[in-house]
């Protein structure tokens, strides 16, 4: 898999937010078939002048909802990951939102 095929978008929430200013934890969705490893390798690769320590990976289900007149709406799955940095470092996608 190509390293620019690794990371598809941040996650801009309030709690990735607050986690992002408490803890230097960044959140990004990425590929299904992407593993720790090459999530880390992608964000050192795209952000220069980032060190990566810690990369946590979590399988977000799909979920069904229900839409008007009994018609049923599945949102299909998807990979999150949490990434943590070194101390002092920022990505720039994030700042200023």
């Amino acid at each position: 898999m190509h390293i620019y095929e690794v990371l598809k978008r941040p996650l801009i929430s309030e709690k990735t937010m607050a986690m992002r200013e408490l803890s230097n934890h960044y959140a990004f969705e990425v590929d299904r078939r992407a593993n720790r490893h090459q999530v880390k390798d992608a964000v050192e690769a795209v952000f220069p002048n980032v060190k990566v320590l810690d990369v946590r990976i979590t399988n977000m289900p799909a979920k069904h909802k229900r839409a008007a007149r009994r018609q049923v709406v599945r949102h299909i799955a998807w990979k999150k990951a949490y990434v943590t940095l070194a101390p002092g470092g920022t990505i720039q996608v994030f700042e200023g939102v």
